[in-house]
């Protein structure tokens, strides 16, 4: 297979991915397959929640009341328009002023619907920053610096919800005491592993976690400022959630699946590595490279979410370019090519979704002036990987399951 074949079957194999999983499908085939009584509201948060909220205008048609949409800057879509919905873009990865105007906006459109309303809510990744409502005792200062913090750690999407969930007025469950016994249909896209509902946008209507209170030793490892912060911080316990029905609509299985069968309908190998990717970025980039070069010929497919621990100056590119770049280290001089992407089309700072490297990437770069190991140190695959031609940029996808990584070895 020549170069640009192995290109272009890595970029349809990611493209149908991102059809497989699609929030206006998701929400679409969903909604119609189980009519809600009419009139019903609909709250959207998140990411994909564009496609999310016009996937319930696709199935609900005229039954949709009023609707909230809330998303991250630049991801809603001004072509769409409907005098139903009111549409607010907010901070993300750090939360910021419109995060907490959409927080209250968010609060005065629950108390504004009819006591016995249906509710629906249509939640996916990037929730967490977008919305939030302040306890008493925190400030918006200290609230990102704790999301500064917890973006430089290197912590797992696990971890780092967990101590959100501890700060916040309405996460943990907490935005279920807004809600009030109306019922909820609460439809949800994975960015997390495990699909653990409680983690998804930190569970804005789910019941909170008994991990949620952090252990002493835990506590001791903390900044001392950050254990002051949560020292001063008293925030409410919630309960009843039987009027909540809470569902998985997509998660990234369904878009790994998608890959796999893609790929065996054209007769290619595939070779499905089912344990999510973890851990540090680079790390997994030099494990994967080290993995193929030595396995079967073929189409490798893996899923996850890695990490990356930040400078005080980070340069340019997210966990996949970072771990791109590492394996592109591995692979110089083979005919092995990689494709490393967020489902969401965001990662890191920038509008690049990703990188798709080969076994000439690094030679590239260096004929451009950049070496591989010292972008890589300075968090600035980006950089590297810009002058080497090998960026991948998609805008927003409508979807957001956590990353896909895809290897052909021909």
């Amino acid at each position: 297979m020549s170069e640009s074949s192995a290109r272009h079957l890595l970029l349809e194999c990611y493209a149908e991915a991102l059809r497989a999983v699609d929030g206006r499908r998701a929400v679409r085939e969903r909604l119609a397959a189980n009519k809600t009584a009419a009139p019903v509201y609909v709250l959207a948060i998140g990411k994909a929640a564009t496609a999310m909220m016009w996937g319930a205008l696709d199935a609900l048609g005229d039954d949709l009341a009023q609707g909230l949409l809330i998303t991250k800057q630049g991801y809603a879509d001004p072509a769409q328009v409907d005098t139903r919905l009111q549409i607010m873009e907010a901070e993300h990865p750090v939360p910021g002023a419109a995060s907490l105007a959409a927080g209250q906006t968010m609060l005065d459109f629950l108390a504004s619907l009819p006591p016995q309303a249906p509710l629906i809510t249509l939640i996916s990744g990037g929730s967490s920053a977008l919305v939030e409502v302040l306890p008493a005792g925190l400030t918006i200062t200290q609230l990102q610096q704790v999301n500064d913090w917890l973006l430089a750690s290197g912590w797992d999407i696990e971890r780092m919800n967990q101590l959100r969930r501890s700060i916040s007025g309405i996460k943990g469950g907490r935005l279920l005491g807004y809600v009030g016994e109306r019922a909820v249909l609460n439809l949800l896209i994975s960015d997390v592993p495990g699909d653990d509902p409680a983690i998804i946008g930190s569970g804005l209507l789910v019941p909170p976690r008994h991990e949620d209170v952090l252990t002493s030793d835990e506590h001791e490892l903390l900044p001392s400022w950050l254990q002051s912060i949560l020292a001063d911080l008293t925030v409410s316990h919630v309960d009843g959630f039987s009027h909540v029905q809470t569902e998985i609509l997509r998660s990234n299985n369904d878009a790994r699946v998608a890959v796999v069968d893609f790929a065996k309908a054209r007769g290619i190998a595939v070779h499905h590595h089912t344990d999510l990717l973890q851990g540090d970025a680079i790390k997994t980039g030099e494990m994967i490279a080290a993995e193929v070069m030595a396995g079967k010929s073929g189409l490798h497919v893996w899923g996850g979410e890695t990490t990356v621990c930040l400078p005080p100056s980070p340069g340019r590119g997210g966990r996949c370019q970072s771990l791109a770049l590492a394996a592109a280290q591995v692979l110089a001089g083979s005919e092995i090519f990689l494709l490393a992407a967020g489902t969401d089309g965001s990662d890191g700072p920038g509008e690049d979704a990703g990188a798709l490297v080969d076994g000439e990437t690094t030679l590239r770069a260096k004929q451009e002036g950049y070496l591989a190991r010292q972008s890589l140190q300075a968090v600035d695959a980006g950089s590297l990987l810009e002058a080497s031609g090998d960026l991948l940029q998609t805008g927003p996808t409508g979807s957001n399951v956590m990353d896909l990584v895809l290897v052909f070895k021909p």
